[in-house]
């Protein structure tokens, strides 16, 4: 027992630390951290509009938000690579054989999710609502605003390529059969128009942005499922 509670220690010892040190690298370049990450941004604003700090703590929270939420990204696959040698130990074969490869596909989704969000969704969405706004106001984006709809939409698009790995170890584990998916598969279209209404930000765009590769990332989970 506390040969196992003194590695549990070790290894959370050694993700504060790594966490730490990535943090601190992000706060400390926080200037080109924030110019790569208001790229989307950038490219849509009108002329004569800019980003905005509408309070006087949002100059260093941003900054400090944005360091967190993005160390955060880049020590997830850290943090599972210490949580699977915590438990690999204590599983059989025939378990490490299923549970690591669906670890590292969980990790490439993730991060394919939140590139498609970044590089597609995003700056889709954003040029939806730029080209929408009337020829006589001037647009000034809050920054808080913008790290806030940036976060919650990159975060729903890693969370939602999860998907297929669901559907395959639902239909794996025997707890729900293929034909029982493919039956409720116009439910499954509702539910991801639903989904994305609660995952995004509250606009019809990102919305249906988010909802549609759901729906595809259902199929092909029920494409790979036995």
């Amino acid at each position: 027992m506390n040969t196992h509670f003194f590695e549990l220690r070790k290894r959370i010892i050694y993700i504060m630390f790594f966490c730490i040190v990535i943090f601190s690298v992000f706060f400390y370049y926080s200037d080109i951290v924030y110019d790569l990450f208001s790229l989307p941004i950038k490219s849509q604003l009108p002329i004569g509009s800019s980003i905005i700090a509408t309070n006087v703590t949002s100059t260093f929270l941003v900054p400090l938000k944005l360091s967190f939420n993005l160390a955060l990204l880049v020590c997830l696959p850290y943090f599972i690579f210490n949580l699977w040698g915590f438990i690999a130990p204590g599983l059989y074969r025939h378990e490490k054989i299923f549970v690591k490869p669906f670890l590292f596909f969980s990790i490439f989704l993730f991060f394919i999710g939140i590139s498609f969000a970044f590089y597609v969704i995003c700056p889709l969405a954003l040029n939806f609502f730029m080209t929408c706004s009337p020829s006589n106001v001037v647009v000034m984006i809050s920054i808080n605003n913008y790290i806030e709809f940036m976060t919650s939409v990159i975060l729903a698009c890693g969370i939602s390529f999860q998907i297929p790995l669901v559907i395959y170890f639902l239909t794996y584990a025997g707890i729900v059969e293929k034909k029982d998916f493919v039956e409720k598969r116009s439910y499954v279209i509702i539910f991801a128009f639903i989904l994305g209404m609660l995952l995004t930000p509250p606009d019809v765009v990102s919305q249906v942005l988010l909802a549609i590769p759901i729906w595809l990332l259902f199929e092909l989970g029920l494409f790979f499922s036995k």
